[in-house]
C-alpha cells in the first residue's frame, strides 16, 4: 500500500494555533486595516510555522461565493482601463482575490442582462464600476438587488464614499487653465471628451471656470469634441486651428487627444509651444515620450483603483478608505507665453 500523504494545513488550524477566529485568519491573508501588528505577526508567525496555503476554491464552496473581484467597463480610453486594472491587481497581490475583466456595451439593449449574468455567474465577492457606465444609478440598484457589494469610479461625488472613488478633474483643470492665463494666453481652446462622460462635463466646467473667472472668451469658436482618441484629438485639434482666430494654447480633455493636437499642429509647420501650448490630463506614459513632454494633469487613476480594491476586500473598513483624490498639475515642455496675442 502506498503511504498515505500528510494532510494540508486549513485555516482551522491556523485560527485554533493562533487562538483567533477563522475571519481574523482571513483578516490577516487579505491585509485588513482593522488588525492590531501584535495579532498581525502572531497570525503570520503560525501561517509561516505550519507552511499554510490559502485555498480560495475551498474556501468559495464553503461560502458560496467566490475570492474574485469582477471590473465592468465600457471606454473608449484604453491607457485609463489599463491604469486601473494594474491599480487593483498591487491592491490584491498577495491576497486570497483574483480579478475578472468584464468589457461591456453600454448602447446594447441587453446591457443590464449581461451585467446581471456576469456577476450571478461568478458569484463576485464585490464589483468595481467605470465611467460612464458608473454614473448610471441603476447599476448601483441591480448590485443592491443581486446583493454584490461594489465601488463606483467617478470625477464627481456618485455615492457615498464606502461605495465611490472620485477625483477632483474640475480644480484640475482650472488649475492647468490658471497657468495658461497666468502666462498670458487669451484665447484657450477646448477639446473636450465624448458627450455623456461625467469626466467630460466637469473637465469642461473647469475650463470654462478659469476663463470666466478672468473676463476671458469661451464661445462656440473655441471648443470642438472628442472621444478621447488620438484620431478624435488630431480633428478637434484640426478644427480649432482651422478657425480665423485661433487658440495660441488648447487643453485636451485627455493626453491621447492632446497628442492629436500636437501631431496636427506639427502638420501645419506649427512649433509646440512657441506657436502653440498644449495640456492634456491624465499623465499617462504618452505625455513624458512624446516631444515636446506634455504638460499636464496628473489623475490618480492607479491609487483610486486600489483604494477601489480594498473597499470591496474589506467591506467592514471601507469607510475609512480615502474616497476622494486630488489631481496634480505637472508642467513639462508644452507650454510657454505666445508669440501672439
Amino acid at each position: 500500500m502506498g503511504r498515505t500523504r500528510e494532510a494540508k494545513p486549513t485555516i482551522n488550524d491556523v485560527a485554533r494555533l493562533s487562538g483567533v477566529s477563522k475571519k481574523t485568519v482571513s483578516r490577516v491573508i487579505n491585509r485588513s486595516p482593522l488588525l492590531n501588528e501584535a495579532t498581525r505577526e502572531k497570525v503570520e508567525a503560525v501561517i509561516a510555522q505550519l507552511g499554510y496555503v490559502p485555498n480560495p476554491q475551498a474556501r468559495a464552496l464553503a461560502l458560496r461565493r467566490n475570492f474574485v473581484l469582477g471590473m465592468i467597463y465600457d471606454n473608449p480610453n484604453a491607457q485609463m482601463v489599463l491604469n486601473f486594472q494594474e491599480g487593483v491587481l498591487d491592491a490584491i497581490r498577495d491576497s486570497e482575490y483574483a480579478l475578472v475583466i468584464h468589457p461591456v456595451d453600454r448602447h446594447s439593449p441587453t446591457l443590464f442582462d449581461n451585467i446581471r449574468r456576469f456577476i450571478e455567474q461568478q458569484r463576485l465577492s464585490g464589483v468595481m464600476i467605470l465611467p460612464p457606465l458608473s454614473e448610471n444609478d441603476a447599476f448601483a440598484a441591480l448590485f443592491d438587488e443581486l446583493g454584490c457589494n461594489y465601488v463606483r469610479m467617478g470625477s464627481a461625488e456618485l455615492a457615498d464614499p464606502a461605495h465611490l472613488v472620485q477625483s477632483n478633474d474640475r480644480e484640475g483643470v482650472r488649475e492647468a487653465v490658471d497657468c495658461l492665463i497666468a502666462e498670458g494666453h487669451r484665447r484657450i481652446g477646448l477639446v473636450e471628451g465624448p458627450e455623456g462622460f461625467r469626466s467630460a462635463y466637469e473637465r469642461h466646467q473647469g475650463w470654462r471656470e478659469a476663463l470666466e473667472a478672468q473676463g476671458l472668451p469661451c464661445d462656440a469658436s473655441l471648443i470642438a469634441r472628442g472621444s478621447y482618441t488620438f484620431e478624435t484629438g488630431k480633428q478637434a485639434g484640426a478644427a480649432l486651428l482651422d478657425r480665423d482666430d485661433p487658440p495660441t494654447a488648447i487643453f485636451a480633455s485627455n493626453d491621447v487627444m492632446a497628442a492629436g493636437v500636437v501631431h496636427v499642429a506639427r502638420e501645419r509647420g506649427l512649433d509646440v509651444p512657441r506657436d502653440l501650448s498644449v495640456i492634456g490630463f491624465d499623465d499617462t506614459a504618452i505625455a513624458a515620450t512624446i516631444w515636446p513632454p506634455l504638460t499636464t494633469v496628473r489623475w490618480p487613476i492607479r491609487t483610486m483603483a486600489q483604494s477601489a480594491a480594498r473597499k470591496l476586500i474589506h467591506p467592514e473598513a471601507a469607510n475609512r478608505e480615502q474616497s476622494r483624490f486630488p489631481t496634480e498639475f505637472v508642467p513639462r515642455a508644452s507650454t510657454r507665453r505666445p508669440s501672439r496675442v
